[in-house]
């Protein structure tokens, strides 16, 4: 069957070569196929619907992108801006002051709330990630009763609301202890951050032909082994992608930290901006600051995380 060329083993550790070089030859079948009928199914679209494709695309872009226009002038621009009537787009002129103000601002102790939210998002992320990756693959691989209950639970929880299980969680903080803790907020994004987890990796899983698993197997690795050695690296780029997102669902996650945190040392930057307003009377320029300034972590980020998951896309499609 040709397995032994699948792989090649060094006396401790697997050569991945040949067996990319079948990853990378499948991948690029499944694109090639994938385009083939794309092509054979392509209609010839009139002028009309041409101009209402344009019009939609350029639509969304407007509604998605306008807000942030927004919010990145309204930092920048002074307070009298904000208040003009009838109100400007584009402002005359330019200021740091708002910047400023939210850096140096005693009610708003902006470096601590960034700290607050990194800590726990990363450490949630990085929670739900790991157990994810050993549940996924669980599912994909191997057999067990009950298997299928588990899974098919997994996604009717991914399918429920955050907000149908504040209650019970809460009860469950309230008694281990951990409310206004970052245990306590940990354990709770964990929680609604695993089914988005397993769900996905589970998916990327399946895509993996098991003859690189057996081929493994049959020179010497354990389950385990495999998973660590073969089929993590080479789910690389969904495992990232996985961490970003679950990331940044703890980023922006507002509700069930109002409910557990109560003490401002542990505010998260959603809370503290919330708060905002309270202490600066209405200054909008200096929440749209706060605002603008929470997002340029979690753009860095994505950027170097979004080179690094092309990466491993290109893998699948190189010649």
């Amino acid at each position: 069957m040709g397995i032994s060329k699948l792989l090649t083993m060094s006396d401790t550790k697997l050569d991945f070569s040949t067996s990319r070089t079948v990853i990378r030859d499948s991948w690029k079948n499944t694109v090639r196929q994938f385009r083939l009928t794309i092509t054979r199914a392509r209609i010839e679209s009139s002028p009309a619907e041409k101009v209402l494709l344009y019009f939609a695309v350029g639509a969304s872009l407007f509604i998605s992108l306008f807000p942030f226009y927004l919010m990145t002038v309204a930092s920048f621009a002074p307070r009298r801006f904000l208040y003009k009537t009838p109100p400007e787009i584009i402002p005359k002129e330019l200021t740091l002051e708002s910047i400023r103000v939210i850096l140096i601002a005693e009610s708003f102790p902006f470096i601590r709330y960034l700290f607050n939210s990194a800590f726990i998002g990363v450490t949630a992320a990085t929670l739900a990630v790991t157990i994810s990756i050993l549940g996924a693959y669980s599912f994909a691989r191997l057999e067990y009763r009950g298997r299928g209950i588990f899974a098919r639970g997994v996604l009717v929880a991914y399918m429920f609301a955050g907000i149908v299980f504040v209650v019970p969680l809460f009860q469950m903080i309230v008694w281990a202890g951990w409310v206004d803790s970052y245990v306590g907020v940990i354990g709770v994004h964990f929680v609604f951050m695993i089914p988005l987890g397993l769900y996905l990796l589970g998916n990327f899983f399946r895509s993996i032909p098991r003859e690189i698993e057996e081929a493994a197997m049959i020179d010497g690795y354990s389950r385990f082994e495999v998973l660590l050695y073969i089929i993590i690296p080479m789910s690389m780029p969904a495992i990232v992608a996985v961490f970003l997102y679950t990331f940044l669902l703890s980023w922006n996650e507002y509700l069930y930290a109002s409910i557990f945190i109560r003490s401002s040392e542990l505010f998260t930057l959603p809370l503290g901006i919330e708060r905002l307003p309270q202490s600066f009377d209405q200054a909008w320029g200096q929440v749209m600051a706060a605002s603008l300034l929470t997002t340029l972590p979690v753009f860095i980020m994505f950027i170097y995380l979004e080179k690094y998951m092309l990466t491993g896309l290109k893998f699948g499609s190189m010649d």
